[in-house]
């Protein structure tokens, strides 16, 4: 009897220092890990906005299914091999509209657009990587037949640190880049009105445009993380602030958890799949200053109720966004299609 053979899977992927490139390192690891050969083709990031400028790579010989994001040009999309597309983020979302700059609204309509309908099109399967996403893709390509598959988190990786009372002044920590989408806008007049009893750590992102933004003295810059000082600093952290407007997934939200460390975020877009309000953080209204300040000092001077949240955060990263979720529901897929 012949074995029937594994699914081997090919990520042609632009490299652009954003979320979706740890989405694809970490898919392409764990499936390795799995049996199931996968492989990375890096393209520079000019492949996004001038895809004429590269070469077009080969699939590898062995490959027998190609994995994309939903923004990679047809240029580079095999016709040869069956496509499976993740959406990440919908940047067509009317509700990112104010956060844009006249040249992204260009962008992003007359560039982006066609190039996801395309794909979208092309692919057998459809993934996005939260419910919010995939109701936004639905509303903006008629699609229906997207499947949800939230990010997985290493769990073995990603994990608490000893036992511990709070730091004084109570630590807030920061991570991800600097842009109005973020609502890093919000972190200095949070801070000011919190005082010198908290302290933010925050770190500088792929732009370096925190300079952009003045912080009050109780802010400390750690600079960009490797990946063993970024779970450190989720650690040493009391509380994740994180005041985004809008969020594809909440990456940043689901790994602090993992760590045990609560959450405090923005209720709105793919943030409340993540984040059980008041279990495991808490949520709080749009662009509100003062519900981010109460939340804040309420964890801060509550401290059994910090450490309930601490070891809740953590537990629902295990159960909800353990990265062996994910692989699994994708080899499905990977096996139904080739």
């Amino acid at each position: 009897m012949t074995a029937t053979p594994l699914p081997a899977v090919w990520f042609p992927t632009v490299r652009c220092g954003s979320g979706s490139d740890v989405f694809t390192e970490r898919l392409c690891a764990a499936l390795n890990e799995r049996g199931i050969r996968s492989e990375i083709t890096w393209l520079p990031h000019r492949a996004e906005y001038a895809p004429w400028m590269v070469p077009v790579p080969k699939p590898p010989p062995w490959a027998n299914i190609a994995h994309v994001n939903s923004w990679l040009h047809s240029r580079f999309i095999p016709a040869a091999l069956p496509i499976i597309t993740t959406i990440h983020h919908n940047v067509h979302d009317t509700a990112l509209e104010p956060y844009k700059s006249p040249l992204q609204r260009l962008y992003h309509r007359c560039w982006v657009f066609p190039i996801e309908r395309r794909n979208i099109l092309r692919a057998q399967i459809h993934t996005a990587v939260s419910r919010y996403t995939a109701r936004q893709v639905e509303q903006t390509f008629g699609c229906s037949d997207i499947i949800v598959i939230h990010n997985g988190i290493n769990t073995e990786t990603f994990t608490p640190g000893p036992e511990r009372p709070p730091h004084r002044p109570f630590r807030l920590l920061y991570i991800g880049n600097w842009n109005l989408r973020k609502g890093v806008d919000l972190l200095a007049p949070i801070l000011e009105r919190l005082g010198p009893d908290f302290e933010l750590c925050y770190t500088t992102g792929r732009n370096k445009r925190h300079a952009c933004f003045s912080l009050p003295s109780n802010s400390r810059c750690l600079g960009r993380l490797t990946a063993d000082r970024l779970v450190q600093a989720y650690r040493e952290a009391d509380a994740l602030l994180f005041p985004s407007r809008l969020e594809g997934f909440g990456l940043v939200a689901a790994e602090a958890m993992a760590c045990g460390l609560p959450v405090i975020a923005g209720n709105g877009s793919a943030l409340p799949e993540i984040v059980e309000d008041g279990v495991t953080g808490l949520l709080c209204p749009k662009d509100d200053v003062d519900a981010f300040v109460s939340a804040a000092r309420r964890l801060a001077t509550d401290l059994q109720y910090w450490q309930a949240m601490r070891h809740a955060a953590r537990q629902r990263a295990e159960t909800h966004f353990g990265i062996g979720t994910q692989i699994d529901r994708y080899i499905e897929l990977y096996k139904f299609i080739f």
